[in-house]
């Protein structure tokens, strides 16, 4: 087994030091910027591998090894637009997350929304904060935001 931590990229508030400092060796991460179809290029995967591998000071120990998550577009998952244009192209970063090396992948496969949690940082009473979900909070966003009836 090996001890790895999720790692949203530059801009994420947890830095690659502090995701080593939790013990973690492997990073488990995503190419977030690139748009739902398009194909993960294997160039994206060799400066996100070495940003992980290295900060300024020299060598993180870290590198990346899993991909959280390669996102399916709602076109695929409707079968409508450019949907096997999405499929050509999931495929190819498939591929391409193969010749960069990383060789687990996982994703949501869920409709309309990739994940959903109402609150990602609920106080919990030892002072942590962990994700939660609400019914009545979601039940105020699909009939306010998604507009549902």
């Amino acid at each position: 087994m090996q001890e790895s931590w999720r790692w949203f990229g530059p801009k994420d508030p947890v830095t690659l030091k502090g995701v080593r400092q939790t013990g973690a060796t492997g990073v488990v991460s995503a190419l977030h910027y690139v748009l739902l179809g398009e194909v993960w290029s294997t160039g994206e995967f060799l400066k996100r591998q070495w940003l992980i591998a290295h900060d300024t000071t020299g060598p993180t120990g870290l590198h990346w090894n899993v991909i959280e998550s390669l996102p399916v577009s709602e076109d695929i998952k409707r079968q409508t637009g450019p949907w096997r244009d999405h499929v050509d192209g999931w495929i190819a970063s498939l591929h391409n997350i193969a010749t960069a090396g990383i060789t687990t992948v996982c994703y949501n496969f869920m409709p309309v929304l990739d994940w959903t949690r109402t609150d990602l940082t609920w106080p919990l009473m030892s002072g942590a904060t962990c994700m939660r979900f609400d019914l009545i909070d979601f039940a105020a966003f699909d009939l306010h935001i998604l507009s549902r009836a």
